[in-house]
């Protein structure tokens, strides 16, 4: 800073070289407010803020797997939204099977008449089989239980991953829903009241009995209803009255895993909402941190002029302050 008689001196014009400091630094700043201005952004380098930079980097990281995680979540309803259609469609089939074996089951009918029933009921079947078959998503086979090729049986496992820590999923079980699974115990041969043998063959000498869900590579790989026995014997009515009591479980089964697809589903719904507000409230976090005050930088861009206004005057004036040595010669 200039003092007094440094305007006696002509080889180092003090006052100059502070008011280029002055103006030097008004210009450095002019810059940064300009540059924030331009990008909207407080802090562009590190050096800006360098606590605020890491934490608001941190929060842009949370922001980043969270709105992943609300995508995750769409997926997983999405996923969900496609079996449930199938359960349902699945549902109208045993229904339509229970009506079939019911009329069945009236002794009004013959033995020819039976056997067209037995044939629709079988074809219900292989239905059944196939809209567990063709829902697929992604490569998963969604209702013929695990992934594992040499089996259709089971129920198929997934894990959605609903939020940005290792912790934050949801189970859910999709089960098989084949006609190996619907209507036999416990993945052996059963007939409709549930005895089994393992053969193949009827426990209790009921005509009616399904065989199992098999392999992936079988014949029938989601098993097969049978309405005669191995000696083609043909379902009384006596047998298809059984067969109703098969189909009543069937369609308790489905009604259960209809129910725990709409919980997991409601458990979706919540994690969505909360993710939707953990998103808001971390992008806003990380605004009061990054984001520029235009308001404020504003009158700062105004403040800034004037004195690099004033600073460019005074140093106008230094530069001509040592001519007054002249006066000293003349």
């Amino acid at each position: 800073m200039a003092s007094f008689g440094d305007l006696n001196r002509v080889n180092t014009n003090i006052q100059s070289l502070d008011s280029q400091l002055s103006l030097n630094q008004i210009n450095k700043q002019m810059a940064e407010n300009q540059l924030r201005m331009s990008t909207g952004k407080r802090i562009n380098r590190a050096e800006d803020d360098s606590a605020g930079f890491s934490i608001a980097t941190k929060l842009r990281s949370r922001v980043g797997g969270l709105s992943q995680a609300m995508q995750n979540v769409g997926d997983a309803k999405s996923v969900l939204d496609i079996a449930e259609s199938s359960f349902g469609t699945i549902m109208d089939n045993l229904v339509e099977m229970k009506g079939l074996a019911t009329q069945a089951a009236n002794d009004t009918l013959g033995e020819d008449e039976r056997g067209f029933i037995g044939d629709q009921l079988e074809a219900l079947g292989e239905d059944i089989n196939k809209i567990a078959d063709q829902t697929v998503y992604q490569g998963y086979d969604l209702l013929n239980g695990n992934d594992d090729t040499t089996t259709l049986s089971g129920s198929l496992s997934l894990t959605f991953q609903v939020g940005e820590r290792e912790s934050d999923t949801i189970e859910a079980d999709l089960n098989a829903v084949n006609v190996g699974e619907l209507f036999t115990d416990g993945g052996t041969t059963a007939d409709s009241l549930g005895n089994s043998d393992g053969d193949g063959a009827v426990a209790d000498g009921s005509a009616i009995h399904a065989d199992p869900a098999g392999t992936a590579g079988a014949a029938n790989p989601g098993g097969a209803l049978s309405f005669e026995t191995d000696a083609g014997t043909a379902a009384n009515s006596a047998d298809y009255r059984s067969f109703i009591n098969a189909v009543d479980s069937a369609i308790t089964t489905m009604s259960e895993n209809v129910n725990d697809i709409g919980i997991t589903q409601s458990s979706l719904s919540v994690r969505e909402q909360t993710l939707s507000e953990a998103i808001s409230a971390n992008e806003s976090a990380k605004s009061r941190i990054m984001d520029t005050d235009f308001a404020k930088a504003q009158s700062e861009s105004v403040r800034l002029q004037i004195l690099q206004q004033t600073a460019t005057s005074s140093l106008a004036q230094a530069n001509n302050g040592p001519q007054s040595v002249l006066g000293f010669i003349g």
